[in-house]
């Protein structure tokens, strides 16, 4: 598949439904897109209490210390990164979190909002931290959108797992595509305000006059259901995500992977730039189960090694 520079040059980040049971994914569509909004099903805290013996407590502020707990905010709507499974969020985020609560002796208190409110929600205080398999970009980090207009405070990420891209179609790939290219003259299905929205709008420019259909939905969810029914011949995902939906959803019967991944970047985890000791902190704890081998055993579980980073890096996105 062609690579796409727009991957790292938007305000938003991918989303993408919570699989197999896209029913659930629906379950937790939220409205607003300014602050992060609460879902009453959607909130998770990973295990243990605050802990002063923790080998990296000290490294955390006085405030994070004294609750015992560091909100994070998500859209639990994103398997195999994060889902809502028995009333509970789970996923490969909760689990890097909970060794990551291991070594700063404190919980990680997850909230499923919109994805568009993560960063707003974390600018306000309404939570610590985002992770959310979201994107470390320039944009991000500077609060820009892809045009450069400023659009509101930027965040500093701590890079925990490197992703690429893959377009998601209907099981047997019936209109034979394998890249960007190929959609031309075609339409596609894309969650909105996401930075697939953003690569498929930079492809319909390519396209020209042989046009590039786009249709957006508030919910990943919805754009699967459009290509599963030949409405619609892609959707754009992240790869392990992608490679998730086409091997659980319908049974495996729904979905395959066209083109492979491309124009893999880091993910982050977000934290307001006012907040550099607890940026600190986690990038302290992400090294720390990088080399005791919590975090390769959280990536091994979920079939994701391919996606391990080697050290914790800070803004090293593009």
């Amino acid at each position: 598949m062609t690579a796409s520079t727009t991957r790292r040059t938007t305000a938003a980040r991918p989303r993408i439904a919570a699989v197999g049971a896209i029913a659930v994914a629906g379950a937790l569509l939220l409205t607003g897109c300014g602050d992060q909004t609460d879902s009453g099903s959607g909130s998770a805290k990973t295990e243990g209490g605050p802990s002063s013996n923790a080998p990296l407590f000290d490294k955390l502020p006085k405030k994070y210390q004294d609750a015992g707990v560091i909100k994070v905010g998500t859209d639990a709507a994103y398997a195999p990164m994060e889902y809502e499974e028995g009333g509970k969020i789970v996923g490969i985020d909760p689990d890097i979190a909970a060794a990551l609560g291991k070594e700063l002796g404190v919980s990680f208190q997850f909230t499923s909002g919109t994805f568009d409110g993560l960063i707003s929600s974390l600018n306000t205080g309404r939570q610590d931290i985002v992770m959310s398999a979201m994107s470390d970009t320039k944009a991000r980090q500077e609060g820009l959108d892809d045009t450069g207009k400023k659009t509101g405070e930027g965040v500093d990420f701590v890079d925990y797992f490197n992703s690429g891209v893959s377009l998601l179609v209907k099981k047997g790939n019936p209109q034979k595509i394998q890249s960007l290219d190929d959609l031309c003259g075609k339409k596609v299905a894309v969650q909105r305000g996401t930075i697939y929205e953003d690569t498929f709008k930079a492809q319909a420019k390519k396209c020209g006059s042989k046009k590039l259909t786009i249709e957006a939905f508030d919910t990943d969810a919805e754009a699967q259901t459009r290509v599963k029914s030949g409405a619609a011949v892609a959707d754009l995902n992240d790869y392990p995500v992608a490679a998730y939906i086409a091997k659980t959803a319908g049974g495996g019967k729904d979905f395959d992977v066209a083109g492979g991944q491309t124009d893999a970047g880091p993910f982050g985890i977000a934290v307001d730039k006012d907040n550099a000791q607890l940026r600190d902190a986690l990038k302290d704890a992400l090294n720390a189960i990088i080399k005791n081998g919590e975090y390769e055993k959280v990536l091994k579980k979920w079939d994701v090694t391919d996606s391990a980073v080697t050290e914790a890096t800070i803004n090293a996105g593009k």
